[in-house]
This record gives C-alpha cells, sequence and structure tokens, in this order.
C-alpha cells in the first residue's frame, strides 16, 4: 500500500463520496450489470451496480441508475458476474513465497487477493528490525493493502537452542509498534510452550501489544495449551489440525484462521478444522480463511480465493464462504470500516467471480488491476517499473566459513542414537530411539534404514558452527538436498547420504547467497537462488515461478516424502517433538538441547563396566 500518494482532507473525501452517492457529483467509474455479494448479509443481491469515487465505494445501486445521471459517466459491463469484496488474507508470510511483496502482488491480484496481514518474522530473523522494515518499504510500493504483524518470536525458541541474524526483544517490538503505521498486531506467537509455562519474555512481548490495544496473533498445537495460551492474550491461531481443537480454541474466545493449501503439502488442514462448524454445529462468525504459506508456483495455483471454494466443498455457503476470507478477516483487525465488504464509503477493493467463484477481474483502490483472467497494463507498469530494491546488505547475509564438518564422526562402540522421524502431512516430527553399531563406517549403518544425515549449519555469523543429525522416513534415495529457508532462524538445512554432494550443495548455496538445491552424483541438478536475505528472489513472478517447477522437479526425482516446503520445518525448534538447529538436537517438550546418541546397554541387559 503506497502510504506516500497526496491525501486529501478526510472531509473533502466525504463530501464527495456523499454528493456522489446523491447523484449530485458524477462517479469516476460504475461497475453495472452484476450481481453482489453481500458480506454483511450473506446473501447474493441482483441486479445492481456500484458507484466508484475517489478509489472508494460511493454506492451499490439498483441496475440502470447510473445511466440516468447524465454526467457522461464510465460504466463497465459485468455481463452477469458477481462483484466481490477483495480478499482479506488474515495470516501470510510472504517470504515464503520467496519473492518480495511487489512481486508477490501480481499472483494476490490474480486470486482476488488486495489485502495481507503480512507477519515478517523470516526476514526478522535473518537480518532483525533493519530487515522488517525493508520489507515494510517494500510493502509501501506494493499494489496492495499491505499491515504487519509484529514479529514475536525471533528468534524462535532462545540463543541456547539455535542461533539467528536477528533478535527482536519487547523494546524493539514497540518501536515498529510506535514508528510505523502498517504495524496492527502482534505475530503468531510461535513459542507456545514458553508463553503457557509462563516465560517471562514471551510475556513481555504480549505485553507490548495489549499495552497499545493491538491483537495478538497465535500458533498452538496440543489441545492440553490452549486454555493457557488463551488466557495469556492471545486471540487468534492458523494452527487448527482438526475439529476438536478447532472447536476448544472457538470457545475459548479466540479466532480461528483455516489454513488452506496445496494438499501435498502441510499447509492443507481446513477439512478437518471446518467441521467444528459443519459437524460440530460452531457458528463462523469468529472463522476466517488465510493462506499462511505459499511456494511462487503453489500462490498462482492455490490462492486464497481456491481456498474459499474448498471451506465450500466442505459445506459452507457460498456466501459464507468468502465472507471468511473477507469481511471476517478485516473484522478481526477491527478494519471492518475500511475493508472486507461492498459498503459505501469502503476501499473500492472489489473482484468479479464468474458463477464457479472463480476469479475474472480484480480492482484496487478502484483501478483495474487484472481483467479476463490476466493483468493489466496497468499493472504490469507497477511491475516494471515500481519495484522496491533491497540495499546491499540484504543480499549479503550468508556467512559460512571453508570446512564446516558436515557429518558426525561414526561411532566406535554401540549406542542409540536419538533420530528425527518425519511423516506426511510434515509438520511435526517423532522422536525415535535406534541402536547403531560400533565400528562400522556410516555407508554400513545407513544401508537399508531409510535414514539419511541431517546437518544444520549456521550461517549468520560466520561461526562454523554445526548442528549433526540422523533423519528416519524423508526418503532421499541418493545425493543431497540444501536449503537457507530452514524455519525459524534460517540457518543452512542439509539433507544427504553422503558427505560430498551435501558440500557441493552447501557450496552452491553460499556461492548465491542463499537458496534451494538439489544435488546428485557431484552435480547440481536444480538450484533455485534467493539473494535477499536467503529467503527471496528479486526477479519477477512469473520467473521465480518457473525456476520453482523446475526445483519441484528435481526434488521429487531425490524420493523425499516430504515437498521442500516441509523439509524448510525440520529446524522449527517450537513444534513437537524433536529438531535440530546449529546448537543440535532439541527436545521441544522439554526445552532443551539432546545428545545424538547416548551409550546403548549391552545385549543382555547387565550393566556396562565403568
Amino acid at each position: 500500500m503506497n502510504t506516500r500518494e497526496s491525501v486529501p482532507p478526510l472531509w473533502q473525501v466525504t463530501r464527495h463520496l456523499a454528493d456522489v452517492a446523491s447523484g449530485r457529483s458524477a462517479p469516476d467509474l460504475v461497475l453495472a450489470g452484476a450481481r453482489v455479494l453481500s458480506a454483511y448479509t450473506e446473501r447474493f443481491l441482483g441486479e445492481r451496480e456500484v458507484w466508484i469515487a475517489r478509489g472508494r465505494i460511493a454506492a451499490v445501486r439498483p441496475a440502470g441508475e447510473a445511466r440516468r445521471l447524465g454526467h457522461g459517466t464510465v460504466v463497465e459491463d459485468m455481463h452477469g458476474g458477481i462483484l466481490a469484496p477483495g480478499l482479506v488474507d488474515p495470516h501470510v508470510h510472504v517470504e515464503s513465497s520467496m519473492m518480495t511483496v511487489c512481486a508477490y502482488a501480481e499472483a494476490a491480484l490474480l486470486n482476488g487477493t488486495t489485502t495481507l496481514f503480512c507477519d515478517s518474522h523470516e526476514i526478522g530473523n535473518v537480518c532483525d528490525v533493519a530487515g522488517i522494515e525493508w520489507m515494510l518499504e517494500d510493502a509501501r510500493q506494493a499494489p496492495l493493502n499491505v499491515f504487519l504483524t509484529v514479529p514475536s518470536t525471533v528468534p524462535a525458541t532462545n540463543p541456547g537452542l539455535e542461533t539467528a541474524g536477528g533478535d527482536l526483544t519487547p523494546v524493539k517490538a514497540g518501536g515498529l509498534f510506535d514508528r510505523w503505521p502498517e504495524a496492527v498486531a502482534l505475530g503468531e506467537k510461535m513459542d507456545f510452550i514458553p508463553v503457557a509455562r509462563g516465560d517471562a519474555r514471551s510475556h513481555g512481548l504480549i505485553a507490548e501489544a495489549l499495552k497499545r490495544g493491538r491483537p495478538v496473533c497465535g500458533h498452538v498445537y496440543g489441545r492440553e495449551f490452549v486454555a493457557a495460551y488463551a488466557a495469556s492474550g492471545v486471540t487468534d491461531t492458523h494452527e487448527a489440525i482438526d475439529r476438536d481443537i478447532a472447536s476448544d480454541f472457538l470457545d475459548a474466545g479466540m479466532w480461528v484462521f483455516l489454513r488452506g493449501g496445496n494438499p501435498a503439502t502441510p499447509w492443507h488442514s481446513l477439512p478437518l478444522a471446518i467441521k467444528a462448524v459443519t459437524e460440530l454445529g460452531a457458528n463462523p462468525k469468529r472463522v476466517c480463511v488465510c493462506t499462511d504459506d505459499r511456494d511462487a508456483d503453489d500462490l498462482f495455483l492455490f490462492g486464497l480465493d481456491w481456498v474459499v471454494r474448498e471451506a465450500i466443498a466442505a459445506g459452507i455457503r457460498p456466501e459464507t464462504a468468502w465472507s471468511m476470507g473477507s469481511l471476517h478477516p478485516a473484522t478481526r483487525y477491527a478494519m471492518d470500516a475500511e475493508l472486507g465488504a461492498l459498503g459505501h464509503s469502503r476501499r473500492a477493493d472489489i473482484v468479479l467471480l464468474d458463477d464457479g467463484m472463480k476469479v475474472r477481474g480484480t480492482w484496487y483502490g478502484g483501478r483495474c488491476m487484472v481483467r479476463d483472467g490476466r493483468v493489466t497494463t496497468e499493472l504490469e507498469a507497477q511491475l516494471e517499473g515500481n519495484r522496491y530494491r533491497y540495499p546491499r546488505a540484504a543480499c549479503e547475509t550468508v556467512r559460512v566459513p571453508d570446512g564446516v564438518p558436515l557429518l558426525p564422526p561414526a561411532p566406535r562402540l554401540d549406542v542409540e542414537a536419538n533420530v528425527i522421524r518425519v511423516a506426511l502431512p510434515g509438520i511435526l516430527t517423532f522422536h525415535e530411539r535406534l541402536p547403531l553399531r560400533g565400528g562400522l563406517s556410516w555407508a554400513e549403518q545407513l544401508a537399508g534404514r531409510d535414514l539419511c544425515f541431517v546437518t544444520v549449519v549456521e550461517r549468520h555469523h560466520g561461526s562454523g558452527r554445526a548442528g549433526h543429525g540422523l533423519l528416519q522416513g524423508l526418503g532421499l534415495k541418493s545425493g543431497a538436498v540444501g536449503s537457507s529457508v530452514g524455519h525459524d532462524a534460517h540457518n543452512i538445512l542439509l539433507a544427504g547420504t553422503n558427505e560430498r554432494d551435501m558440500r557441493l550443495a552447501l557450496d552452491a548455496l553460499r556461492r548465491s547467497q542463499g537458496g534451494v538445491v538439489v544435488v546428485d552424483e557431484g552435480e547440481v541438478k536444480a538450484h533455485l537462488p534467493l539473494p535477499v536475505a536467503g529467503l527471496m528472489s528479486d526477479a519477477r513472478a512469473g520467473e521465480v515461478r518457473r525456476q520453482t517447477v523446475e526445483l519441484k522437479k528435481a526434488w521429487d526425482a531425490t524420493g523425499c516424502i516430504l515437498p521442500y516446503m516441509g523439509f524448510n520445518l525440520i529446524p522449527l525448534s517450537v513444534i513437537p517433538e524433536l529438531r535440530i538447529t546449529d546448537r543440535g538436537l532439541v527436545h521441544v517438550h522439554r526445552m532443551e538441547i539432546i545428545p545424538l546418541w547416548d551409550d546403548a546397554p549391552p545385549a543382555n541387559g547387565t550393566p556396562r563396566p565403568s
């Protein structure tokens, strides 16, 4: 949202809108010949036209009235389509799309999304407050309404468990609230176990929002944590993974954001969670839909409009489902007087839908950005000529010295290894204990056991520190995969069957200053460079999408059961059960580092001699 545009005094705007609504002045544009989806009453209104002036809705009138004004008003015929409010995404991480906000706008507008509530904790974990402010500057030049939910968990756990580039203290969070009008809420409080346990720093961050009257967004797994979490002041969550916990959230007074995403990824919990409404009878008035994370390809294919249609397929009325993606999120953030519905004086953020609720056109502030499912010349000009350019410091964030050890030494004695097991959908991990024979090579240890190495290399401070682990269930047949997007500290995450390919993957990521890479038999099979903070490309959306498609093909060829976005969750040390960071294996429930292995007891069960 470009806040640098000159804004006339409010009284001039409201007076002009009143003149237009009364027929004393001409609208700038009329969208006629349409049905209107009223998010307020959740019904379709037949044969209406929308009068637009100064980028706002002056009136929604019966069909044909504008032509009787005699002002020479521009009237566009919608040919019987449905006019609906632009979608409002209440929880999204733009960095996960691997593109900048200006580039993200193209796919968002094609999908009818005109407003984002963005948690920029990914770039915050890399570049601290400076990175968040760079993204805010990026957002100000993008043709979207973009609001910040101030990152609340940077680093995601604590300095003793992982190393991040940023450290967003309560004081820093308060400064963002005070300096940036776009900062409207505290972002997802991912460290839900410390919150429930009363951790002072966690509650200090929550207090910075509450004392300014800002809402606090959440992220929690486990019904046993809901009461303490909600009592701490958190009032929404997007992590409802089934109907029962979704019902608990709603009864605890929390908003629930139903997350829909590519069904092949961990980001598609909507079908189960929505049963709180369809089976348990919960009222959807405090239920929204959101996207959370999308890569550059999935953003085009599975936009927020697709999530709305998934809600419809799950049994929600179309009018209600669209409201869950527009008015409900706007209301959650107390912005329903400005966004989320086609009310008089609201922003003219409007989409044209066909009978299948698919987007055919998008108007942002009364300007047509998408027509007949294609980007208009006006949007094309903005995407090419008005993009934010990140400073040099944003593109020099991968600092890894030579010679970092990528594998642990093989055990000399029999041991029991603490192993991370992954399984679809890929959000939770599991703690397994597997015996390893002393004196065997790693090739012998891994043979036939669906095991591979997993290593996290610290990349923010050049320490050369690496955490080593073993991964079960990934399905990697040979070679190595690597990413600089490992959540949430965003160190280098590597998985591999041999050291040579893992080192080649690391070297490729160092040269490109970040990205995602697939290596096999000493050859780079695919590489998506992400030079901006090691998280984002500086290319246009279409080019990032093309590179992403090529990466997915190579990734699938490795045999990995997790898509690479699910792979990036392996270091996320706030979600149970066992994770890995640059400091080693993290037992999430205990919030402590545990060793890669313990001495195994003898086969007969008697104690080892001292």
